[in-house]
Formats: C-alpha cells, structure tokens, sequence
C-alpha cells in the first residue's frame, strides 16, 4: 500500500470511527422518554438513523402526549428510489405502543431531500389515517445525505 493509500486507508478508519462515537452519543441521548421539543430534535435523531444508508427506508418516532420519545422505528425497507408504505402498519404499530404523535421520516439515497410529489401525498393519506385513532402527525423530515426537509418548517402539514 502506497503512503496517500494509507493515508486515506487511516482517514476512512478514523472517519467511521467518529460516526460510530456520534451514533452511540445521539442514541444515548435519545432514550424513551426524552422529551422531542421540535423539529430539530427530531431531526438529530434522525439524521443519524437514516443519513448515507443504501435503500430508502422510511420511520416514525413514536411520541405520547407530552412529546415525549416512546421510541423510533423504520417500519419499511425499499429500494435505492422508493419503498412501500402502509398507512395500516404505521396505524397498527402507533397503537401498540399507545403513540398520541408520530414523527414520519425517511431517506432519499440521491442526497436530495426534496420532497416528491408521491412524499407529499403520502403523508397527507397518512396524516388522515392517523387522525382517525386520535394519533397526530407532527411532521414528516425527509433526509437526504446529511440534508434533511421538514414538512412542517415548510408549512405543508
């Protein structure tokens, strides 16, 4: 191995090595519980969930009445531009955990965190869903890379 080989070899080792600190700490600090005071609170926890992964993979952070973190969970998996949501499942699970909020998230692998037209419609269908058990959709952030959208900041919820 070349020394610019190794170098960049050390680089990338050091570089995971931080991501894998920032995981532990975010996830140490969001434990059931903690209180979700806005959308950059949820935000950071998602950033670190669903920033870089391959697939779309779509979640929601469970709150109770006080915004308060029941847990966060990717429900379903997909494909490098689309997976398939269930409102039925994000209903089901909501209930489960006895959820009063939900905060809908997922990723786009292209790095763009625009919303599409199909994101948008989803999460009014959703949000209507929801409604019908008494469960509230607080915002939808969709994560692009490192960049992240928020329904909400946007006035589209």
């Amino acid at each position: 191995m070349s020394n610019t080989s190794k170098e960049v070899h050390d680089q990338s080792l050091e570089e995971e090595q931080i991501l894998a600190q920032a995981k532990s700490i975010i996830n140490a600090r969001f434990v059931r519980g903690i209180r979700i005071d806005g959308a950059k609170d949820a935000k950071d926890l998602i950033v670190v969930k669903l920033a870089n992964q391959a697939q779309e993979q779509f979640g929601c952070l469970f709150l109770d009445t006080r915004h308060n973190l029941i847990g966060f969970e990717v429900l379903f998996r997909g494909t490098i531009d689309r997976s398939n949501v269930y409102p039925r499942v994000v209903a089901r699970r909501s209930l489960d955990l006895h959820a009063a909020a939900v905060i809908l998230c997922h990723n786009h692998p292209s790095g763009d965190p625009q919303p599409s037209q199909a994101d948008i419609s989803l999460t009014k269908q959703l949000s209507e869903t929801l409604k019908l058990f008494d469960v509230y959709v607080l915002d939808h952030v969709v994560v692009g890379g490192t960049q992240m959208y928020s329904f909400a900041e946007h006035g589209l919820l």
